[in-house]
């Protein structure tokens, strides 16, 4: 981990974040010696397989379906 004043940080910022990005290393800022910010790398996947998984809920039977339970049908 890496420390960096303030000042230091905002004249090379773009270079940081590329440091940052490529080593994966966190980089902590400080502000008169105090540690107020930390900047940490994204992991990305880059593969898709289970990259949805967990976002999709399945209730009841998706195969066949009784539609007249759905749909309420007054008898003429």
């Amino acid at each position: 981990m890496q420390i960096i004043p303030a000042g230091e940080f905002k004249t090379h910022c773009l270079k940081l974040m590329d440091q940052v990005a490529n080593s994966h290393e966190e980089l902590v800022i400080t502000k008169r010696g105090v540690p107020v910010a930390k900047m940490v790398p994204i992991e990305i996947s880059t593969d898709p397989f289970g990259l949805m998984k967990g976002s999709i809920i399945v209730e009841g039977n998706i195969v066949s379906y009784d539609l007249s339970e759905a749909w309420e049908v007054d008898p003429v």
